[in-house]
């Protein structure tokens, strides 16, 4: 089998090695294409407007300045000679849940894997924000992601489908299982933090501001990860909501006369 890895912390980061060492236990046929650079936030956007600068970094290893959708496609289109048989993205330093999948750069590397019709995993792994501190337990993906993925991957996945996975922030033997979950909704959490630089000039940042009290609906991303559970999410790129559609064409039906 061969696996195409990508990220969106860039090439660096931890848990793009731990991605790796996860992959090496399914595969010896490892590629890695990954951003030179942070790209966290930046979901799935492509570079268009100024050229893409790749640089090898080892054997079958690549950094892309550019974003993890861009990653994916130089790796599929330009770099391996044959398609691979599944892409994953990651492991993300921090949970991409809820919203959190909209701004994903972690999700939008399974998006374009999908895109190109090959089999797509975003993992990540969630850290106790709260108490600001950014030590994350890496070894509870490491333990559980080899086993987890190697039987994602035997399911029968409909077309046009990927599985966003993520792991909960506690030790690897306190994890209390794995549950399939929808995406959750939470209010939304970003804010504008206005400050001043040096000379007194305002400029700004974009910050979360999240409500730790906030209640998770059941079945969710959110409420397995608040109750130490692996959340497995199946997505769709679909995005038509098809349960309003047949009223819209309903209503504009007779609007139009």
């Amino acid at each position: 089998m061969r696996i195409l890895l990508t990220n969106d912390d860039g090439i660096h980061a931890e848990g793009l090695k731990v991605l790796e060492q996860i992959a090496r236990t399914l595969s010896d046929d490892i590629w890695i294409v990954a951003p030179e650079t942070d790209q966290s936030g930046l979901a799935h956007s492509l570079t268009l407007s100024e050229p893409l600068r790749l640089r090898k970094d080892g054997d079958k290893r690549y950094a892309l300045r550019g974003t993890p959708t861009d990653c994916v496609i130089m790796g599929v289109r330009e770099i391996m000679d044959s398609p691979p048989d599944l892409v994953l993205s990651g492991v993300n330093s921090g949970q991409n849940i809820a919203e959190d999948v909209s701004y994903s750069g972690t999700v939008a590397g399974a998006i374009e894997g999908t895109l190109l019709g090959i089999r797509s995993i975003a993992l990540s792994q969630a850290y106790d924000w709260q108490n600001g501190d950014r030590e994350l337990p890496w070894e509870t993906a490491q333990a559980h992601a080899p086993d987890l993925v190697r039987r994602l991957i035997e399911l029968d996945l409909p077309r046009d489908t990927f599985l966003n996975v993520n792991f909960p922030a506690c030790q690897k033997d306190a994890v209390a299982g794995i549950e399939v979950v929808s995406q959750a909704r939470r209010n939304h959490g970003l804010v504008m933090e206005k400050r001043s630089d040096g000379r007194g000039f305002p400029y700004y940042w974009l910050r979360f501001s999240r409500d730790p009290s906030e209640e998770a609906s059941p079945g969710t991303d959110l409420e397995a990860l608040g109750d130490r559970r692996i959340a497995v999410t199946p997505l769709k790129l679909d995005m038509t909501d098809y349960a309003f559609q047949s009223k819209l064409t309903d209503i504009l039906s007779v609007n139009g006369g």
